[in-house]
């Protein structure tokens, strides 16, 4: 896996944002914008409004495909061959096999036991080899051997300049969606989303403030952000799975030090609670990820957004029916809190 922590973060430059997001243009959806219209949410924004860009609608069902493919792309034609590898929880496993199938190549996923059985069959519908391996640290060690021994080019779920360029790309359609947003509100995984959402934003607009959100149970940005340096966490404990990194990494953690406002924290029950908002008041089925973003800016940063402009990333939606109805039974009895009722 190829050491990119010496790669500056002016690589993710405006100029170059445009021209990934130009190449990647046949490939991806322009994913719409939409203003919520709640009775009940909108008195709660202080004569603020709130924007949600769908991102849940881009190829494979969240912003992964733009990442994915944006570093697939960039495979010499002589390593292409061999085909690419990736480990994943599941939504950068199905992205993964995505973008490999669409330029031609073949792909051999590590996905963890843990892995939601619906993000496996994806995965595979899509063409991909999945092994199963039991933890995030054994599922990563496969995927090293793999590109070490079968010579597959690795495509890492967040990290490197490929993935940030091409998640930058949403932040450059939703300034130009809502050129007045004040600030936006992205959930934090391992940082590949942020650190591109980031980037564009705050070179287009460096007023507009840029929260990230991570479960209590995953936090290795906060703590990474607080330590000055990219730090690991002992163990994760959160049901939003698609957040659970264990690590933070040189790359994205520098860029969301250049550009994040803040990291705030909210626990899982917000994270149901903001899941249950989403279907009710915005009649969007998104999973826990996307929740996550919701719960925060009705929970620690809502006397911060009051009268603001602010905008939401929906990550995404890859989750099954029975997930989504637990994580809904559990979220209904939160809501009243999270909202003030």
């Amino acid at each position: 896996m190829a050491d990119i922590s010496d790669v500056p973060v002016s690589v993710i430059s405006l100029a170059a944002i445009r021209r990934r997001r130009t190449l990647l243009a046949p490939h991806v959806l322009v994913t719409p914008t939409v203003e919520v219209d709640s009775a009940r949410l909108l008195p709660r924004l202080g004569g603020g409004s709130l924007f949600l860009k769908l991102e849940l609608l881009q190829r494979t069902g969240t912003f992964k495909a733009r990442g994915a493919l944006s570093r697939v792309l960039a495979i010499a034609e002589n390593q292409r061959a061999a085909g690419i590898t990736a480990a994943s929880a599941g939504n950068h496993a199905i992205a993964a096999a995505w973008a490999a199938r669409h330029i031609g190549v073949s792909a051999k996923v590590v996905m963890m036991a843990s892995a939601n059985p619906f993000r496996v069959a994806r995965a595979r519908m899509l063409g991909a080899d999945v092994v199963i391996i039991k933890g995030a640290a054994e599922a990563m060690a496969e995927a090293a051997r793999l590109e070490r021994d079968e010579g597959r080019v690795f495509v890492h779920p967040f990290e490197g300049p490929y993935t940030s360029l091409g998640a930058a790309g949403v932040g450059l359609e939703f300034m130009e969606q809502v050129p007045d947003l004040e600030a936006v509100v992205v959930a934090i995984g391992g940082g590949g989303l942020i650190s591109g959402v980031a980037a564009a934003i705050k070179q287009i607009n460096p007023a507009c403030k840029i929260y990230g959100v991570e479960p209590e149970g995953a936090d290795s940005m906060s703590r990474s952000l607080t330590a000055g340096r990219p730090v690991a966490i002992e163990a994760i404990r959160t049901l939003a799975d698609s957040l659970g990194a264990p690590s933070a990494m040189p790359f994205s953690f520098a860029l969301c030090q250049a550009y994040l406002d803040d990291v705030v924290r909210v626990n899982d029950d917000q994270i149901c609670a903001g899941v249950v908002v989403f279907q009710e008041e915005c009649k969007l089925a998104v999973e826990p990820a996307a929740g996550a973003a919701m719960a925060a800016v009705f929970g620690p940063l809502r006397q911060r957004l009051l009268g603001k402009r602010v905008g939401i990333v929906v990550c995404g939606a890859n989750i099954d029916a029975e997930s989504y109805g637990s994580v809904l039974a559990r979220g209904q009895s939160r809501v009243a809190e999270l909202l003030g009722d």
